[in-house]
């Protein structure tokens, strides 16, 4: 396919990978923000062809994995409520809470379904104008806009069994916590090209003159990720500290004005709770005063109340951060797998561990570069 094929030629792969060897000249450290990003780095083995100076960490960038564990648990309490329907995509499903996660509600009876579009759910919430429809709202800038018009569209009809949870969260208030953090070590960053394709360039380059850190927008191929692996490591190694678009066949400066209005009208920028970082100023969208009537927690009550934690097993948080990768989680392919996951990251298709689970579990021939 030539649209496919063009971005992942050896040839050319090759060539970058040269390049970038002959380039460094020093240790770096360079995260990529999304998870779609490390499934290609890491099923490519990208990071296992670059020079070994180079550290690429894998960031907060899976919108499953930096759902809150409350979030989950609310999810949870509102799909076992009777009679009512609760919509999501499937990666949601098997994501574990304090005890229970979707798929347990629904094997015990629970109306969950999963939907590809949260229309889908709208059009359910028409069909069913006796019974609630729920649909879990998360994800980063990405998703925002299609949820917003689910909003809008059951505004217009006037369907008041319609409401949304909530959990979006947004990709420049955590590369900005990263790299307040005393602990951090990131030195470039890759960044998300769809989210970019969204809210376009301009919060990114003041993050990049405020923290004077390289900041490469970049695609989900093979020679997407080694072009933007270049083009921050030249930036590094020229002195230089800016905003590159890599991405340019999709992303655009001003982004898309028209989901940016549509977002601007349905949601507010609240604070949010990241799984592994915590809370984070201003770091999400909740739903504006003139759409508060389809928030699913004010309609079915607070998750404050509940007694939310993790698995202490589970190292997702450190994961998340880029401190640790998955195989130094002692229950990595062990006690947790992608059949019985204690974390998020083993269940989302952009989770970390998920991906090294996947691609580098029995690849022993290709072992991790000891940093």
């Amino acid at each position: 396919m030539k649209y496919l094929d063009e971005y992942r030629d050896p040839e050319t792969a090759q060539r970058y990978i040269r390049a970038v060897n002959q380039c460094v000249t020093r240790p770096w450290s360079i995260m990529e923000i999304c998870g779609g990003q490390t499934h290609t780095i890491v099923k490519y083995g990208i990071d296992q062809l670059m020079p070994e100076s180079l550290t690429l960490i894998h960031g907060p960038g899976c919108p499953v994995c930096v759902t809150p564990t409350a979030i989950i648990d609310k999810a949870v309490e509102i799909a076992s409520k009777p009679d009512l329907i609760f919509c999501s995509f499937g990666d949601m499903l098997r994501v574990p809470g304090t005890e229970h996660d979707l798929f347990s509600v629904k094997a015990s009876g629970g109306d969950v379904r999963v939907v590809y579009s949260p229309l889908d759910a709208v059009k359910l919430a028409r069909e069913n104008p006796s019974r609630q429809v729920v649909f879990f709202a998360i994800g980063f800038e990405t998703t925002a806009p299609a949820n917003a018009m689910a909003a809008v569209q059951a505004r217009r009809e006037g369907l008041t069994n319609f409401s949304l949870l909530v959990s979006h969260v947004l990709a420049p208030p955590a590369m900005e916590t990263i790299l307040s953090s005393p602990d951090n070590r990131v030195q470039g960053f890759l960044a998300a090209g769809h989210v970019c394709t969204v809210m376009g360039t301009r919060e990114y380059e003041s993050l990049a003159e405020k923290y004077a850190i390289p900041i490469v927008i970049t695609g989900f191929e093979p020679l997407d990720m080694l072009q933007g692996l270049f083009m921050c490591v030249r930036q590094l190694e020229e002195g230089r500290a800016e905003l590159e678009n890599q991405y340019a066949r999709s992303v655009r400066r001003e982004g898309n004005p028209a989901a940016q209005k549509v977002m601007r009208e349905v949601f507010r920028i609240v604070n949010r709770t990241w799984r592994g970082l915590g809370e984070i100023p201003l770091s999400g969208f909740g739903l504006s005063e003139d759409y508060a009537m389809f928030d699913a927690e004010n309609r079915f009550g607070s998750a404050s109340d509940l007694n939310s934690r993790e698995s202490p097993e589970c190292i997702s948080g450190l994961i998340l951060q880029g401190v640790k990768k998955p195989h130094e989680c002692t229950a990595f392919g062990v006690h947790c797998t992608p059949e019985h996951p204690l974390g998020a990251p083993m269940v989302s298709a952009e989770g970390a561990c998920a991906a090294y689970y996947r691609y580098r579990r029995l690849n022993a021939a290709a072992p991790e570069k000891t940093r």
